[in-house]
């Protein structure tokens, strides 16, 4: 009889539309990637590197006339990575911090902080720590220049539903160190105190372009979570919550979520095409439904240059829950 109740409950509360759903954010079973071949300047090698591109499956590469050539988003993916084309004072490198890797029957994403080296005529002259980044929206290249790197970056996708959570398969390996690195290329190595760790980042924005182009956002809804330990193989179908409107009461609120402003600040294209500054000024009403969504997943969590060498990041089923 108990278990009778149970069941017509059950099938009261999904004919009364309370049932759980889920969305997959497109392309987000990494089950697909673009493969594209730059060609690195003769005076650091010449050497050919892959890059992979969360894209529908495709090989760029010098025999379809595509080698070196700068990297949109294919095929309606709202996914870019941290694996860049540069070319600097005509030097053309390359940065590749994410990976395809296996997962069950399909692929997965791997992120992994790493030292990217730079040789010129035998000699190492600039080593630079870069950890491994998704996002949602578009890498600007080529690179020009290593300085404000969250410039390159037109961060978020056009959004404007209201998900409960994000749920996702992880995987993590934390280094022993009990600290971390900064290192740059153009300064001594540092030490920063605290362990590396990996970050998942969420955030809601209802944005507004003004008249000169410039773009103001309101937070809609937050999630930030640090990969605090090391994982005994993969961790499937996790959900965090999103939490709505003004949480700065909210019991699980830390500084980390608070609005991006000042070092924090993240740029986003206007309708001129220019990629200009996002001014979060504020917090939105509990109830608003946002137009953008930024998730932003990196191996380090410390921000550009800094983190632990071998800090890793899996991931797959990357899904919306309403």
């Amino acid at each position: 009889m108990k278990r009778s109740i149970i069941t017509v409950f059950s099938a009261f509360l999904a004919l009364a539309g309370f049932a759980q759903s889920e969305e997959l954010i497109k392309f987000g079973n990494f089950d697909q990637w673009l493969q594209r071949d730059i060609k690195e300047s003769a005076i650091i090698g010449g050497e050919t590197r892959t890059l992979f591109e969360v894209a529908p499956q495709a090989h760029w590469n010098k025999a379809n006339g595509k080698q070196n050539i700068p990297y949109t988003n294919q095929g309606g993916s709202p996914w870019a990575t941290s694996n860049v084309y540069a070319r600097v004072s005509g030097i053309t490198k390359t940065n590749a911090c994410v990976y395809r890797d296996n997962h069950n029957e399909g692929y997965c994403a791997k992120l992994v902080t790493q030292v990217v080296k730079v040789k010129v005529l035998g000699m190492i002259n600039i080593s630079v720590l870069a950890s491994g980044s998704i996002f949602t929206g578009e890498m600007i290249e080529p690179i020009t220049g290593t300085d404000n790197p969250m410039s390159k970056m037109d961060l978020g996708m056009p959004f404007n539903r209201r998900p409960k959570a994000i749920k996702l398969d992880y995987r993590v390996k934390l280094t022993d160190s009990p600290n971390r690195i900064r290192q740059t290329g153009f300064s001594k190595v540092s030490t920063v105190p605290g362990r590396d760790m990996p970050e998942m980042v969420v955030i809601l924005q209802q944005r507004k372009e003004n008249a000169d182009g410039s773009i103001t956002a309101k937070r809609v809804g937050t999630q930030i979570y640090k990969f605090t330990q090391s994982t005994n193989g993969w961790v499937e179908g996790k959900t965090f919550d999103i939490m709505y409107g003004d949480i700065t009461k909210h019991p699980g609120y830390t500084k980390r979520m608070d609005l991006m402003r000042g070092d924090a600040t993240i740029y986003a294209r206007n309708s001129k095409g220019e990629n200009v500054p996002v001014d979060e000024n504020g917090w939105a009403d509990a109830s608003a439904t946002p137009t953008h969504a930024i998730v932003k997943f990196d191996s380090s969590h410390g921000g550009a240059y800094i983190g632990s060498i071998g800090t890793t990041l899996w991931l797959d089923n990357i899904k919306w829950v309403y």
